[in-house]
């Protein structure tokens, strides 16, 4: 028995093993189930499956009825492994189960795979990881490193995407990564629009280290958020550091450091991140040339723009624009 129905639709799998954290299932369901087309159509197919059907327990005092089976990562274009009980153990999956190992290991090698928090435990121990760049909860970043001190582990990002495989860090970074996963697929207005009915940003700014217990700033450490509210209604007019600190009345050095407690990234990165969020909305959603575009999104020139959109994303912003607009652009 087929565990898809809509075969036009792209296909997500949540594998869910017992111990497992409903959140983390749910964020999945309610992302992906909320991307519509155009036309209202779902773009999505998402189901629940188990290396064996039947109910699950979960972290909580309920459980889950999960219909599907194996069979439902034969057919999956993309399967997500949230966290489960048994993550949280000294050594998780030292060594992993077998059954589990079955199902992981019959994904098709088309299929996107991802992982939510700390099922990259999983992905770790079935060698899925290697020559990536990944991440977990940052509270089990220690037992990685102690046993996968080969792997490239980023302990203060969100999430991370290296093609075919994707990670996530702790519990609702799933909802970033999410969110990044339908960016990718059907662009930053779908995307946008399904953050919206969730109540949720559509993307978030820094990383895990935000989230990390540090000592709580006094009163007079006020907070970053008016240079960033002027830098992005001064995009482009290329806001500078400097810039940026006058509107919080700082020195340069305490504006950086401050900002970087905040935000979990230096001001520079964060502006070129949003440089480059803006260059694909207006991609995305406008006509204008990309000369029009590189000026509004603060690169000054085409060139530029061009040049770090292929840094950050491997394309062109023609090619950009053709797979999300389906239409050719004036500039290569």
């Amino acid at each position: 028995m087929t565990a898809f129905v809509h075969p036009d639709r792209h296909r997500v799998a949540v594998l869910a093993r017992h111990g497992l954290l409903p959140i983390e299932t749910g964020i999945v369901h309610r992302l992906f189930g909320r991307a519509v087309g155009t036309d209202g159509q779902p773009l999505y197919e998402v189901v629940t499956c188990a290396v064996e059907p039947g109910v699950i327990t979960t972290d909580t005092d309920f459980t889950l009825n999960v219909r599907h089976g194996p069979e439902a990562v034969d057919e999956a274009d993309t399967v997500i492994l949230p966290a489960a009980q048994e993550d949280y153990v000294e050594r998780p999956h030292d060594p992993i189960s077998p059954a589990l190992a079955a199902v992981v290991n019959r994904i098709p090698e088309h299929s996107r795979i991802a992982s939510i928090c700390t099922g990259a435990f999983v992905l770790a121990a079935l060698g899925l990881l290697e020559g990536c760049r990944v991440t977990t909860h940052w509270q089990s970043a220690g037992f990685f490193r102690a046993m996968y001190p080969h792997i490239d582990l980023d302990p203060d990002v969100l999430y991370t995407d290296n093609g075919r495989v994707l990670t996530a860090a702790g519990v609702a970074s799933g909802i970033d990564l999410s969110l990044h996963m339908i960016r990718a697929d059907h662009g930053a207005s779908v995307a946008n629009e399904v953050a919206r009915h969730t109540v949720v940003p559509p993307h978030r700014d820094g990383g895990q280290a935000q989230y990390i217990r540090h000592p709580v700033p006094g009163p007079e450490r006020s907070s970053t958020s008016r240079a960033r509210a002027w830098a992005l209604d001064h995009l482009h007019l290329q806001p500078s550091l400097g810039g940026m600190a006058d509107q919080e009345a700082m020195s340069v050095r305490t504006f950086t450091r401050r900002f970087r407690d905040e935000v979990g990234q230096s001001p520079g990165q964060w502006l070129a991140q949003q440089r480059l969020d803006r260059a694909r909305q207006l991609l995305e959603e406008s006509d204008l040339s990309v000369d029009r575009i590189a000026h509004a999104a603060g690169f000054g020139t085409s060139a530029s723009l061009r040049q770090h959109m292929h840094a950050g994303l491997g394309v062109s912003p023609s090619a950009y624009r053709r797979t999300f607009q389906g239409v050719a652009d004036e500039v290569p």
